[in-house]
């Protein structure tokens, strides 16, 4: 990819979502919501503080995040829709 998001940003891939419920009821395409998790394909330098020092994202390329519904700014990149937020929209990492 030839983008890089400034400062405190960062280009999330949204991951597809489930076909199927947990009882095995298959979802039609108009009734699926966007999925809330994605996965970190490209990270800004960093936010400055009160003193004018960068300070680094605790994201890096490759984590699984969770964000808010809402969240972000939808973007097509290359061919490829991708969402570019700010670090503070997503609300966590997922474990591996």
């Amino acid at each position: 990819m030839k983008f890089r998001p400034l400062h405190d940003r960062v280009v999330v891939r949204r991951l597809t979502a489930e076909e199927k419920t947990a009882g095995g009821i298959i979802i039609p395409d108009t009734a699926k919501e966007k999925p809330m998790e994605g996965e970190i394909v490209a990270v800004g330098s960093g936010a400055r503080n009160e003193k004018g020092d960068v300070v680094a994202l605790d994201v890096k390329v490759g984590d699984r995040v969770l964000f808010g519904k809402w969240s972000g700014t939808e973007v097509k990149i290359s061919g490829e829709e991708l969402l570019i937020m700010k670090e503070s929209d997503l609300m966590g990492v997922i474990a591996a």
